[in-house]
């Protein structure tokens, strides 16, 4: 496109990188994220139509307070003895009161959540039909389980065929349910998540009628969305990126953990899961079981005074340490580290163990447990369901294993040790030490052993005190307050240390080597990808003065590089020659991947052989202009944004809002859902990747603080600080602005030419080259000819041509190895490599694609 005086259109102005301006104010990021959440509710007239006659309803018929009154719950409420007594109705009279003022704003609260994107996405008329329709085929649903459930004899479902509910959340969670299969690939399956768990959770554990029937709605939903609004095409579960699914695990354990905290908010809580439910949250002793212990003995009464008094004190919040613990470990799954790992395993695997004995226990001895001879399989089916979850969330972890590989830095493990090992000790010594100083406080008078028999349950919940060992009784205010604090001292610092451990920004698998091997990249620098080698996953080899470094990953018996040397320049060939001695007393193969031509040429002086495996594009910024015919559609993007309203914004992935990390996120579940295979790794970055303040994120976004595209650029580092730029991620929205990476990068490139940048690289494109005229050898036609199979799905042949629309110089990036024979093994460990976590189904799929 031309000026009207005939010369080229002026592109836009762009930030300068080192501005970070904000959707909104970035000084307030919560803002644009309330203004998300607010606008699809000023926009669903059916949803604040419904919530209004739900109250207006529940006011007049004055059951706003505590629900329906007896004579009309008979009527409107449904269950099995409305259905039985021919009360049809009640599936949809259900749908319009609740059972008391909490139960009116939970369900406003789900209503608004799950209805209201529902009617913007589905339309008013779907809406409608999935909330009524979902009401009416989930209870019915419900109760047809709780009806069958009591033929088969299941006592907790036998224990719901005389009550009564009425909910709209049924429908709620139904059209909530429907509506996932109109959302993006990150949003359906989190939708999807959030509305079982909740649902199992409130069934399971609280045990409600209510529960069940939710259960029901959530269901049928699934069911009737999967036939009526699934896309064309194969019904396969979709994909979730290496990230996605910490997420997802993470989820899964949180839910384990708030489970038993919302079963003890119900009074009347009696789930299947609920039945040991004091072992995860501890209960206060009421009244009668303190009177009951003092007719006991002194010594009892004693005991249940101290009990009582220590939930009126701040120590109560030891009641819920177990559900704390879980959800603190939750936070390190999500960021994908072995030791949050390793830890709910061990865990889970103790609170396994730990009612294995107690059910071989009450096995030996029933009487015991003060179970009559009627009641043993019974409690057997206790023991069974309670072991359950465990056993379930335990599978999960080792199945999920692989997902996470982050391990923390041995100073972060030390440090670690030694905040937790401290407040032990401490808390110990205080307990111990003090106690014998006061030893006259106790009941009976404690002696050295007794305390410290009673150090294992001052670290344990309170329903656990004399389960394992004696424990002395303090009567005396020195006593009591060992005995409320110590425990509690030494949780509090050690969660709290554990969640500041969780959440370092930056974790790798040779996490002390990286932090040297950053170091010597920003001072020394290295090729256009070097910056790849601060990605996880990688170790490091050092030169013996350590002024070079290799990154690589051994996989099998090859060690993979990541890229070439880097460091001091004259010393990177002979790094070649070091590396390759390294790897030959290991016994490995070494293989030079993505290389430039000088590291192709050492390793040629050793011997080697080579191969071009892609092509790195780079563009020249200090005489860069969009002038010309061979820029046409670069300032066609760029005059498109701007007339369509669309903005380059520059941010850091760390420090964006919600608002903005959440739409990237979703960007980029789409992209990996809808290739049906994982996503690529090694040479090419992810979400993870972007989770670091070094790298630069910019955004197409429009006026509605919609964003249609996102690139990412790594910084190339010459003498400590960055010379060039790097692209890395690049995701554009399946429904958005089509130019947006076109005006992206050419954002990008003049802010960076602003800055003062000498180039930018497009990055290597993965098994696609420019043509030459050089004959390819047997191997190099291997490697075209994968790259032919594997367009369809990645399109590598398709990014090199986007590239040349920015005029780049090519340079050949290649792989250089030290013997023909080892090409079988290094084919596998850089497939691998690229592909660490492909699944047996898409490994078919993938052969599929091959022999097409």
């Amino acid at each position: 496109m031309s000026a009207p005086g005939g010369g080229p259109a002026a592109p836009p102005p762009v930030p300068a990188p080192g501005d970070v301006p904000g959707v909104g104010d970035s000084a307030h990021p919560w803002r644009a994220t309330l203004d998300r959440l607010l606008v699809p509710v000023r926009h669903a007239p059916f949803t604040l139509g419904f919530l209004a006659v739900l109250w207006i309803v529940g006011a007049v018929t004055g059951s706003l307070g505590s629900g329906p009154r007896p004579h009309r719950m008979e009527r409107i409420a449904v269950g099995v003895p409305a259905l039985a007594e021919g009360r049809w109705w009640t599936p949809v009279s259900s749908l319009l009161w609740c059972p008391g003022l909490g139960a009116y704003i939970g369900s406003t609260v789900i209503v608004l959540l799950l209805v209201t994107p529902a009617e913007r996405r589905l339309g008013v008329a779907r809406a409608a039909a999935a909330l009524l329709g979902g009401q009416i085929l989930g209870t019915l649903l419900g109760v047809g389980v709780v009806k069958l459930g009591s033929l088969a004899g299941e006592q907790w479902l036998d224990s719901l065929t005389q009550d009564l509910s009425v909910t709209p959340t049924v429908g709620a969670l139904a059209a909530g349910a429907v509506l996932s299969y109109r959302l993006t690939a990150l949003w359906r399956r989190r939708v999807r998540l959030g509305i079982v768990a909740f649902s199992l959770v409130m069934a399971l554990y609280v045990g409600h009628l209510q529960g069940v029937l939710r259960l029901g709605g959530a269901v049928a939903g699934l069911a009737v969305g999967a036939l009526l609004l699934r896309r064309r095409g194969p019904l396969r579960p979709l994909h979730s990126s290496h990230t996605e699914a910490r997420v997802l695990v993470a989820l899964v354990v949180a839910a384990a953990a708030i489970g038993p905290i919302t079963a003890i908010l119900y009074k009347d809580a009696y789930g299947p899961f609920s039945t040991f439910n004091e072992l995860y949250v501890s209960t206060r002793p009421s009244a009668q079981d303190v009177a009951d212990a003092c007719a006991q003995s002194v010594r009892d009464c004693h005991a249940a005074h101290a009990v009582r008094g220590f939930y009126d004190s701040p120590a109560i919040a030891m009641a819920v340490v177990v559900p704390v613990v879980l959800l603190v470990l939750a936070e390190g799954l999500r960021r994908g580290l072995r030791l949050a790992w390793s830890l709910a395993v061990l865990l889970h695997l103790g609170w396994i163990a730990l009612f294995a004995y107690w059910l071989h226990d009450f096995l030996g001895n029933p009487s015991a447990y003060g179970a009559e001879p009627t009641e043993h399989v019974d409690y057997v089916q206790y023991f069974a369901e309670q072991m359950l979850l465990p056993v379930l969330v335990l599978l999960l972890l080792l199945v999920t294993r692989k997902r996470f590989d982050l391990r923390l830095p041995r100073s972060a493990l030390w440090g670690l040790a030694a905040v937790a090992g401290g407040a032990l000790l401490l808390a110990s010594a205080a307990y111990v030490g003090i106690g014998w100083a006061v030893r006259d406080q106790y009941d009976p008078e404690a002696g050295f052993g007794l305390l410290l028999s009673g150090l294992v349950s001052e670290y344990l919940p309170p329903a656990f005190l004399g389960y394992f060992t004696d424990w002395p009784v303090p009567v005396g205010g020195t006593a009591e307050t060992l005995y409320r604090y110590c425990g509690l001292l030494f949780w509090l610092v050690t969660l709290i240390a554990l969640l500041i451990t969780f959440r370092r920004p930056r974790l790798h698998t040779d996490a002390d080597a990286a932090v040297r091997a950053r170091e010597l990249l920003v001072a020394h620098g290295g090729s256009t990808l070097s910056y790849l080698t601060t990605w996880d996953g990688n170790y490091y080899w050092f030169a013996a003065n350590g002024r070079t470094a290799v990154a690589y990953r051994v996989i099998a018996t090859v060690a993979l590089t990541t890229g070439d040397p880097f460091g001091v320049p004259e010393e990177r060939a002979d790094a070649v020659g070091g590396f390759a001695r390294f790897c030959d007393e290991r016994g490995w193969t070494p293989c030079f991947y993505s290389v430039g031509a000088a590291t192709r040429e050492a390793a040629e002086r050793l011997g080697w052989r080579s191969v071009q495996v892609a092509e790195d594009t780079v563009v020249p910024l200090p005489d860069l202009a969009f002038t010309g015919k061979k820029w046409q559609d670069v300032r066609t993007a760029l005059n498109k944004a701007k007339k369509e309203g669309v903005t380059a914004e520059w941010w850091s992935f760390p420090d964006a809002p919600v608002a903005v990390t959440d739409q990237i996120r979703s960007i980029s579940e789409e992209w990996v859902a809808d290739k049906g295979l994982p996503e690529m790794n090694f040479t090419l970055g992810g979400l993870d990747e972007l989770d670091d303040p070094a790298v630069r994120c910019l955004l197409a976004v429009d006026a509605e603080h919609t964003v249609h595209g996102i690139t990412s650029w790594m910084p190339v580092y010459e003498e400590g600080r960055p010379a060039g730029w790097t692209l890395d991620f690049m995701r554009r929205r399946a429904d958005g602005f089509r130019g947006s990476m076109e005006f992206l990068i050419a954002s990008a490139a003049l802010g960076f030419k602003e800055e003062g940048a000498r180039f930018l690289s497009l990055s290597g494109a993965p098994l696609a080259r420019k043509a030459t005229e050089e004959p390819p050898v047997a191997l190099q036609r291997v490697l075209d000819y994968g790259g032919k199979m594997l367009e369809p799905v990645y399109g590598f042949r398709s990014l090199l041509a986007f590239k040349a629309k920015f005029q780049p110089r090519y340079r050949p990036m290649y792989m250089a190895y030290p013997d023909p024979a080892a090409l079988p093994a290094i084919t596998r460990a850089v497939s691998k490599a690229y592909l660490p976590h492909l699944t047996a189904v898409q490994g078919v799929r993938l052969v599929r694609q091959f022999s097409a």
